[in-house]
């Protein structure tokens, strides 16, 4: 079993199996291919402690089309609203579904629930890590640029945010150039020594700048508010 809690855990050849095999999923679906489900009646549960449109809608429909049944969910509609542990709650999902997506305010939160669950636990969205967004950014770009490696992108404004980190480490699994366009006091050269055994690895640029001019001569320039 394995939790999908941030891509720093998975390997560059793990990510591109992710990716591959979502988009033949992708291409098969807009064919019109009738395929059978992977986990009929299944379960999977959909915690939600912050609002979502986007996330919420793509995680329903992605289980319904895999043949799962999801179950989506808030605190205040379970006992955790009422004091009952996070360790708790996750002994009672585990015994029902087969897995749990949660979007939640404090990173902390899913490393807890990931620990006391014996299904996996995926990152829907944290404080510090968004790694669901940064797949699908990286099967769009793939499709719009035609590459799945040596993809050049930049990311401008907040870099210390939870989408530009998802960002910088995928691109450093899949070779990118990732450009992180922001102020000096939002750098985190942390990041990127973590990230420096990937780097090697696949040949991957990952900086901090804070000229707008590196937003030029890339596949994609990305924002987030």
């Amino acid at each position: 079993m394995r939790h999908l809690l941030t891509l720093m855990e998975y390997k560059p050849h793990e990510v591109e199996y992710l990716l591959r095999m979502s988009r033949d999923f992708k291409t098969r679906y807009l064919a019109g291919e009738v395929y059978t489900p992977l986990f009929p009646g299944r379960i999977v549960v959909l915690y939600f402690e912050k609002p979502s449109t986007r996330t919420r809608l793509s995680l329903s429909a992605a289980a319904a089309q895999l043949g799962m049944q999801p179950m989506t969910t808030s605190p205040n509609e379970l006992q955790m609203g009422r004091g009952e542990t996070v360790a708790d709650t996750m002994r009672v999902i585990s015994r029902y579904a087969a897995a749990v997506a949660a979007r939640v305010y404090k990173h902390e939160t899913l490393e807890e629930m990931a620990r006391h669950s014996s299904i996996p636990v995926i990152n829907a969205l944290s404080d510090r890590h968004h790694p669901l967004q940064a797949l699908a950014d990286a099967l769009t770009l793939w499709e719009r640029s035609g590459r799945l490696h040596s993809v050049k992108v930049a990311f401008v404004g907040d870099v210390a945010n939870n989408v530009a980190t998802s960002l910088a480490i995928i691109g450093a699994k899949l070779g990118w150039e990732v450009r992180l366009v922001g102020p000096k006091q939002l750098w985190s050269m942390k990041l990127i020594d973590e990230l420096s055994e990937d780097l090697a690895k696949t040949g991957a640029r990952i900086y901090f700048t804070d000229s707008i001019n590196e937003a030029a001569g890339v596949d994609g320039v990305y924002t987030d508010v």
